[in-house]
């Protein structure tokens, strides 16, 4: 979840909502498509030694001779040939998640970590999912949607509400007025049956596959259809298949409650550094006061409060950004320095576009149904925020799904995972990811033959290839030489790592110096769910 998750066969939905079925026939029929490689555009990251190009497939894998749309493809070839061990996809999330980057960020981290017999042994495949970065078409309905400075999230009367409302409207109106011809073939299911073109397109009778956030839930979808084309799956921060996706933004909401309301105490933790109080209430009572003032008087001209919420959601996400938002936090509220969280906004919270917006809410409305009646957004969330008490991401998280109430169709019936026969994945899944709760875990291990890796304690979000030893090592061995941990009866984890310590942070003379926004954590965080 990043503003930055059951068909019998359906490869899609129609503008009226009705369930589309495909053959087997129909599944298998389409020729393998082939993909020229060319050196990667100088502008992607992770890709100076990669190579790219496109893949054609059918938009709608019913009729494989009709209409086409392409997806955008990396590779870094294996260097082991001794021990070559095939290819391994990617994902990184969203739905929306641009996953070209992949084909060598995987490898870079993996090697950052210690174990560079990964990459040396597989190609590495990452790619863009259909309607988004660089696969054609990509998706956009309005490229300015998110531009600063935005109205509160938090709706202090029905007025504030219906301006909320009118906006998600217009998006999604906008979305089916520019591509309502793509929106119902943008289902995970889809998505799913691109990645058998690709592994058909390599000439790969089978495939290995490592999915992050939403990535978990579309690998599980692959298994799910293609179950005999899985060698290896790694699965980190899976998705609750019981949640999609409805309920699964109203699950976050309290576990980004509970996140965030850690991060205000690890900030109260070094209050001689960050003089933001020494409580955790005390940090949480400043924030939501310089909160309140950017919406009177935005910090530095430029960040009202959506803003600062937006910034300050990524503690919820990782412990790497503790000190980057603690630090800007700090340098405004101490010393009235607003260039560092400005800095840290523009450079790597804000996009230049709204595509990863267009295809989160594009996927989700088509995967499975949503309430539509806005009585029931409203009192889920008034519930959460006025009875519960949370309210750091209940209401942001409503306008940044409420496009898909006024979606142009219905989506849904959602994909029943149950890959049977499908080798066995390895899952991993730490125990206060917000994102992506536990129970997700728990829950794909009941569907999958699998075993599942609990991180005790860990807070940050898909949290494999991040520098934690024990979680990095049994990936490494799966991977390369298809080493598991040992099954345990019952659906627990089969196996545990704990958490590495959080973050100390640097010297308070470090901080008063600083005059541009600090480091952000060197693994790209992953996104929503």
């Amino acid at each position: 979840m990043k503003r930055l998750v059951a068909i019998a066969a359906a490869a899609g939905v129609g503008l009226s909502g009705a369930a589309i079925t495909v053959s087997a026939q129909a599944e298998t029929a389409q020729a393998a498509g082939t993909i020229a490689w060319v050196k990667c555009p100088a502008d992607q990251a992770y890709l100076d030694k990669a190579e790219c190009g496109q893949l054609s497939v059918p938009l709608d894998y019913r009729h494989p001779n009709g209409k086409k749309i392409s997806i955008a493809v990396s590779r870094l070839e294996h260097t082991d040939t001794k021990h070559y061990k095939g290819v391994l996809l990617a994902n990184p999330g969203g739905p929306g998640g641009s996953g070209l980057y992949l084909a060598g960020g995987l490898a870079s981290w993996f090697t950052g970590v210690g174990h560079p017999e990964v990459p040396a042994e597989y190609d590495i495949i990452g790619f863009d999912p259909r309607g988004v970065g660089l696969s054609q078409p990509a998706l956009t309905c309005d490229p300015h949607y998110s531009d600063p400075i935005r109205p509160d999230y938090v709706p202090h009367s029905a007025k504030d509400e219906e301006k909320w409302k009118a906006r998600s409207k217009a998006y999604a109106q906008a979305c089916a007025k520019k591509f309502g011809w793509l929106l119902p073939h943008l289902r995970t299911t889809d998505a799913a049956r691109d990645i058998d073109s690709i592994r058909a397109a390599l000439g790969q009778s089978k495939i290995s596959y490592y999915g992050f956030s939403y990535g978990t839930y579309l690998g599980a979808t692959y298994g799910t259809l293609f179950p005999k084309r899985v060698k290896r799956m790694v699965l980190d921060g899976n998705v609750d298949v019981r949640e999609v996706w409805y309920d699964a933004q109203l699950s976050q909401d309290k576990a980004f409650e509970r996140n965030i309301k850690l991060f205000f105490g690890w900030v109260a933790k070094y209050d001689s550094h960050y003089h933001l109080g020494k409580k955790e209430a005390d940090v949480e009572k400043k924030y939501y006061s310089i909160r309140s003032a950017a919406f009177s008087k935005p910090i530095g001209g430029k960040l009202g409060g959506d803003e600062l919420d937006d910034t300050v959601l990524n503690a919820g996400y990782s412990v790497g950004w503790y000190e980057p938002v603690a630090d800007v936090l700090s340098a405004w509220a101490d010393k009235g320095d607003a260039d560092p969280l400005v800095s840290l906004y523009t450079d790597y919270i804000q996009t230049p576009d709204d595509n990863g917006f267009a295809v989160y809410n594009a996927v989700q409305a088509a995967d499975a149904k949503w309430p539509r009646s806005w009585s029931t957004w409203h009192k889920d969330a008034v519930k959460l925020y006025d009875k519960e008490g949370i309210h750091y991401n209940t209401w942001p998280n409503v306008w940044f799904n409420a496009p898909i109430a006024y979606w142009p169709f219905q989506g849904g019936p959602a994909l029943k995972i149950k890959a049977k026969g499908m080798s066995t994945a390895l899952l991993v899944q730490s125990t206060l990811d917000a994102a992506t709760p536990y129970p997700g875990g728990v829950e794909m291990h009941k569907l999958l033959p699998s075993r599942l890796v609990a991180e005790i304690g860990g807070k940050t979000h898909a949290n494999t290839l991040n520098g934690n030893a024990c979680l990095d090592d049994k990936v490494a061995a799966y991977l390369s030489d298809g080493t598991l941990p040992k099954n345990k009866p019952g659906s627990g984890p089969d196996a545990t790592c704990k958490a590495l310590p959080d973050p100390v942070p640097a010297g308070a003379a470090a901080m008063a110096t600083r005059s541009i926004a600090p480091k952000v954590p060197a693994r790209p965080l992953i996104g929503r769910p």
